[in-house]
């Protein structure tokens, strides 16, 4: 079995900043300039920007970068697939997955990121882990980046301020350093997994034959029955993220 305890140390890194947060991300770092250079230098950003912010801020620039009028979302389900009955199917596979190494997700989803990579770190089944990766988590990471250019942002603090939905701190959301976290974790999944090849057809990323493959692996779900597609378009509802 490969050892990718290395998904657990980085999950750290996008779960709600507690008293250990920092700890986690200064061995994070380290680790990442010792074994994974790239990565490092991506997420050195992020780590001098945390490292000189009080722990309320660092809590506060969570909040809004994935909870209060989130820049984008940690549940690979919704990234990909949205409100589609896909997301549904996606959800239960996972859940499935988790359960067969009888890992805890606690409050949050099994597709949460962190989630996920918790499953990463501990599965041993690597024609799965390599669908996941290949046709999921690579395609969710680089649509999560592409959140945070400016443009993106510019356009959803215009929506918000129309819709007088809230006072914005604006400071949070341009040069948000999630982003660099987000990069340096892009470059370990290139590094350990590589990088699926897309011909130029294909690269609008959200197509059913893009991640057809994850779907028809042999697995605790087959999207094609209809009993099971009803059944994601339910699951799919019931976690709706508004």
């Amino acid at each position: 079995m490969i050892n990718r305890e290395h998904y657990t140390l980085l999950a750290n890194l996008l779960r709600y900043p507690e008293e250990d947060f920092m700890l986690y991300l200064n061995e994070s770092q380290i680790f990442l300039d010792e074994s994974y250079l790239n990565a490092g230098n991506e997420l050195r950003p992020f780590s001098e920007y945390m490292n000189n912010c009080p722990p309320d801020n660092m809590k506060e620039l969570f909040t809004k970068t994935f909870d209060v009028q989130p820049i984008c979302y940690l549940d690979l389900g919704y990234v990909m697939f949205g409100e589609d009955y896909k997301r549904g199917a996606f959800l239960l596979n996972m859940k499935g997955e988790q359960q067969k190494i009888n890992n805890d997700c606690g409050t949050d989803l099994a597709d949460n990121i962190c989630n996920v990579m918790d499953l990463m770190a501990i599965s041993d089944d690597e024609i799965f882990l390599e669908d996941l990766v290949q046709n999921i988590f690579i395609p969710c990471v680089k649509m999560m980046i592409a959140e945070f250019e400016s443009a993106r942002v510019d356009l959803k603090m215009k929506v918000l301020r129309k819709m007088h939905r809230a006072i914005i701190q604006e400071e949070l959301n341009h040069g948000n350093v999630y982003k660099n976290c987000l990069a340096a974790l892009l470059e370990v999944l290139k590094a350990d997994f590589g990088e699926k090849q897309i011909a130029p057809e294909d690269e609008n990323v959200l197509t059913s034959s893009h991640h057809r493959a994850f779907f028809n692996k042999n697995s605790i779900l087959q999207p094609s029955n209809h009993k099971l597609n009803k059944e994601a378009q339910d699951y799919a509802s019931l976690q709706k993220l508004d």
